[in-house]
């Protein structure tokens, strides 16, 4: 039976026939029900403060005790919503307890009726419900705070609140969505995870449920308008929808209003690739409203009419200079349709199927799109068109049109957007005159479109996403925030964080960022695991958030420079398998939400790394004439194979099927920026491999092998990275068969404190050696020792190793970093000293990046400084060998101009005293460097700076306009290799000059 037809309807109606009576609802049916209960601790795992215990005490009301469960009451005429969300309520306590209370609905409030017992629970909305207004006038509740906000509730037990009654839990609201956030609150208080059915997280059984004593809100929202963009959502979605509910009916969008409400949010555009929420199921607005959601249409949908409707109802084409009135008449009707409907109409227009209006098209003709746009909402609904909520979306090219200086009336909010990969483009001029329809920002966790699509996983740090919303919240973009989330699963954790952060940026500084992640893990699994899920759910997303698994290719990471290929590989292998260890833990009942929330998207993105590395192995392998080369090609199909696997158990195993279609995403083998049809494996190479044994040897550091030809003679001796007493390295050796038959060999180093591991051994088809220093006997000064390798047909191979060993300074010494193989690399959250002046200060933002983390200047509307002397500035205190000129590369975030200020975004860097140069990290603003870097997540530029002498010296680097966000720091003395990531830290001690 449909949940919508199990609500008290015709109650109204009955109501205003009348008809006095109390009804004991039933709790509703789901066609699945909620997972199984599970064990959970004494404290109930929330997002925030808790309130709700399993131990009685003092002043605390009995939720549910010794089997039994206050009843609910709640008034006819309160908003459906009210009463739907309080039948989740009564549902969820019956989940969580075994004793499910009775709901009653209530249209007497006067001496011989109404609410009776020793606890009860009454819920309302403030001059909605007239118990609740009796409870306020009688002085028995505060609302002080509550009254005449938006959205915003009180949870608050109350002595003998109306005869008849001894004690009453109160959920009060301010208004429809303030009493239902109340609801939900509690609902998440007593351990009912919001992801409940949507990812299947188990509802925790507990014996007995207690609310503490005292006033419980979460305040009033930050951001008035908080929601959610169903979008690209072919295949996955769609595929899905199709087959659990036939299509995008009401049946489904009652989860999707359900899960955003318990979310605390309140907005939603709609799917609309091939569908029309208004008018695939005249239920969907209907319920919408019903429920508490605000309806909008995406940025290029105007007047609440989807792009489907103008396909199925226009006529003519989609341009206002040459069809104006069928237009007019098509929006028109999108503004009857919406009737009394709480809702945000998009205005403006873009060209038909979200593409760029006409070149050329003339900022007067939008504005007079616009004028007519409003005349139209004027003339429907009677009421100004001010009265109408309304949105000017600013993406892509509309953003120049804004920039050009068209403007829309005072009243209409303009929606600014990020560049589709999370960085935003414009935010409102400090200082500027207020606007009564504010400001909002369109952000992106999902997209279609150019450098690539990026729909498979999520890819989405909550790091990234905090320093983004936090500089939207600081600017006053605080009307609307909307997020595009594609499939909505598996964008789950962070849509949580962008829902909850816009209700409350201040409840959550950078700094309790990994407080948050362990919530929301304690939230679905309990508080045993809580702290390693978030360590996983933190670096997958982390390392997916580096580079966009769809932009992933055999190129990406390198597989000979510091390791960077083995180091990627080998990082994500160990998260998996953490993973795995975890799950092989957890009650089976938890098994299907971690399978989607953890499991699957940390495997399936250690496979697609493996995959790329190893068909790079491959193709290297082959170039080297290895033996193993042909393995390699088996485990790229072996790979590819199990990518498909991962998928089906996803589709078609967890959860019984329930989520079939939801990994239809094709994810491998693009070669441009739109999705390939299917899946493509790697290519791969095959050789032929000779009988006879022969010996090839190959070095960390270097694509070649040897023997070998290489022009150049001894510039082509296979030569060892330089070898330190600080970071003392151990590099690799591999010796390797470019036949079938299998080979001894032997390694030995020309000195005895340079060690080889193995030193000898047979060779099926490679084996890696390891070269180290004993530094306890290694002479000083510098030193090229040679190893010697011998092995099949008697060939010799000599590896040199080269050994800097200097008398100054020793590693205690040292104050800082050092320099080693020609380089010096530094995270930035390793400084030894931040400098700030006045309110400016430096702040870490956890796992920001994509290395460690990053550092940024706040507050962030600070304005432009002029660097040197005393202005804010970080210092970095390093030793380097040599004197001379000096690359200095910074890594930072890949921040847009968003102040539009003419000298672009910039910072500043200097050795010791030296002045410091500015750079502008969007001095090439061409669409190739921005494509690369949001493909690379990292903005990289180079400096080229004088350094005295040898010795100690101090990077300095300099805030100059604020919003630059520091990842990381190189030094590059002349032996810094090209790689992915940058090469690794530098060794430093941490015990000296500074952290």
């Amino acid at each position: 039976m449909d949940r919508h037809y199990l609500r008290p309807v015709p109650l109204g109606a009955a109501l205003l026939a009348g008809v006095i009576f109390t009804l004991a609802v039933p709790a509703r049916a789901e066609a699945a029900g909620p997972p199984a209960a599970a064990p959970v601790p004494e404290s109930p795992p929330t997002i925030g403060a808790s309130y709700v215990s399993a131990q009685d005490g003092r002043g605390r009301f009995p939720l549910s005790s010794g089997g039994h469960s206050a009843p609910l009451y709640v008034d006819g005429g309160d908003w459906p919503g009210v009463v739907r969300a309080l039948q989740d309520l009564q549902a969820d306590i019956g989940h969580v307890t075994g004793a499910q209370p009775t709901l009653s609905i209530d249209s007497v409030h006067s001496s011989g009726s109404g609410p009776r017992g020793g606890a009860v629970v009454l819920v309302g909305t403030l001059g909605r419900s007239p118990v609740i207004d009796r409870l306020v006038r009688e002085k028995k509740l505060n609302v002080d705070g509550i009254a005449g906000r938006w959205e915003t509730f009180v949870v608050q037990p109350v002595e003998r609140p109306l005869p008849g009654v001894d004690r009453a839990l109160v959920i009060a609201g301010s208004d429809k969505r303030g009493t239902i956030y109340g609801i939900y609150d509690l609902s998440e208080q007593i351990g009912v995870s919001p992801w409940a059915w949507w990812a299947d997280v188990p509802v925790r059984h507990r014996d007995a449920l207690f609310v503490l004593p005292g006033r419980h809100s979460d305040g009033t929202p930050a951001v008035k308008y908080r929601g959610i963009f169903l979008n690209d959502e072919a295949p996955a979605l769609s595929g899905w929808v199709n087959q659990t509910f036939g299509g995008f009916n009401h049946r489904f969008y009652e989860h999707v209003f359900e899960l955003i409400l318990r979310l605390k949010g309140n907005y939603l555009w709609p799917a609309m690739w091939g569908n029309a929420f208004n008018d695939d199921d005249k239920l969907n607005p209907k319920l919408a409203d019903e429920y508490g959601i605000v309806m909008g249409t995406s940025h290029h949908e105007p007047m609440l009419r989807a792009q489907q409707e103008w396909k199925r109802y226009g006529s003519g084409p989609w341009d206002y200079t040459t069809n104006d009135s069928t237009l007019r008449a098509f929006w028109r009707q999108g503004i009857v349709n919406m009737d009394s409907h709480e809702s945000i109409v998009t205005v403006g227009m873009r060209g038909d199927g979200d593409k760029p209006m006409t070149q050329g098209t003339a900022i007067s003709l939008l504005e007079r799109i616009v004028r007519d746009q409003r005349q139209i909402i004027a003339d429907v609904t009677g009421k100004p068109a001010s009265a109408t909520p309304q949105l000017w979306a600013l993406y892509k090219e509309v953003q120049d049109y804004y920039d050009q200086g068209m403007r829309v009336p005072d009243d209409v909010t303009l929606l600014f957007s990020d560049d589709n990969w999370g960085n935003i483009r414009r935010l409102p001029q400090l200082g500027a005159k207020p606007r009564s329809g504010g400001y909002g920002i369109y952000y992106h966790f999902d997209y279609v479109g150019g450098p690539r699509n990026y729909k498979w996983i999520n890819t989405n740090p909550i790091a990234r996403v905090w320093e983004q919303m936090h500089l939207a919240h600081e600017y006053g973009a605080d009307r609307i925030w909307i997020v595009n989330v594609g499939d909505l699963k598996p964008m789950e954790f962070p849509i949580s964080f962008f829902l909850d952060y816009a209700w409350s940026p201040d409840a959550w500084p950078a700094e309790k960022l990994p407080e948050y992640t362990r919530e929301w893990a304690a939230q679905q699994f309990g508080r045993a695991y809580a702290d390693s899920i978030a360590d996983i759910l933190t670096a997958y997303t982390k390392y997916n958030g580096r580079r966009k698994p769809e932009l992933l290719d055999t190129l990406t990471y390198s597989l000979t420079s510091y390791r960077e290929a083995e180091r990627v590989t080998a990082a994500y292998d160990s998260l998996a398998a953490k993973a795995r260890r975890i799950e092989a833990a957890l009650p089976a009942e938890y098994h299907d939400a971690y399978y989607q929330l953890v499991l699957y998207p940390v495997e399936a993105s250690a496979n697609l790394n493996e995959l790329y590395v190893t068909a790079a192995k491959n193709h290297l392998y082959a170039r080297q004439m290895r033996a193993a080369t042909n393995r390699m090609a088996d485990s790229v199909r072996a790979l590819f194979e199990r990518d498909a696997r991962l998928s089906h158990t996803y589709n078609e195993v967890m959860a019984g099927g329930k989520w079939d279609h939801m990994m239809d995403q094709t994810h491998i083998g693009y070669t441009y920026w739109q999705e390939p049809p299917r899946n493509v494996m790697p290519r791969v190479t095959v050789i032929q491999v000779p009988e006879p044994a022969e010996m090839g040897v190959a070095i960390q550091g270097s694509e070649r092998a040897w023997p070998g030809f290489f022009p150049g003679g001894r510039n082509a001796e296979p030569t060892l990275p330089a070898f330190d007493p600080y970071q003392k390295q151990s590099y690799y050796v591999e010796v390797f068969n470019r036949g079938r038959a299998p080979f001894d060999f032997t390694a030995k180093a020309a000195e005895p404190w340079v060690t080889v591991s193995p030193a000898q051994g047979r060779v099926d088809e490679q084996q890696r050696l390891w070269v180290s220093v004993d530094w306890a006997k290694a002479p000083t000064g510098t030193h090229q020792v040679p190893i010697t390798i011998t092995g099949a047909g008697g060939r010799p191979v000599v590896v040199q190793a080269v050994v800097d060993n200097p008398a100054t300074p020793t590693p205690a010494q040292v104050r800082g970093f050092v320099e080693g193989d020609g380089y010096v690399s530094m995270e930035a959250a390793h400084h030894s000293r931040a400098v700030g002046a006045g309110p400016v200060h430096w702040q870490t933002i956890p796992d920001l990046g994509r290395t460690l983390s990053g550092v940024e200047a706040l507050p962030v509307t600070t304005p432009a400084q002029t660097p040197g002397g005393k202005s804010p500035h970080l210092e970095y205190r390093m030793y380097l060998f040599k004197g001379g000129d000096v690359d200095v590369s910074a890594y930072v975030s890949p921040t847009l101009n968003f102040n539009a200020r003419p000298q672009g975004l910039r910072y500043a860097v200097s050795f010791d005293d030296q002045p410091p140069k500015i750079v502008n990290i969007l001095a090439d603003s061409s669409n190739r460097a921005w494509e690369k870097d949001v493909s690379d997540a990292v903005n990289l530029t180079t400096t080229r700076l004088h350094v005295d002498g040898p010795g100690e010296h101090v990077l300095n680097f300099w805030l100059v306009d604020p919003g630059v966000v520091l990842q990381k720091l190189v030094v590059d003395a002349g032996g810094v290799k090209p790689t992915y990531l940058g090469p690794p830290e530098s060794w430093r001690n941490p015990t000296a000059g500074g952290r």
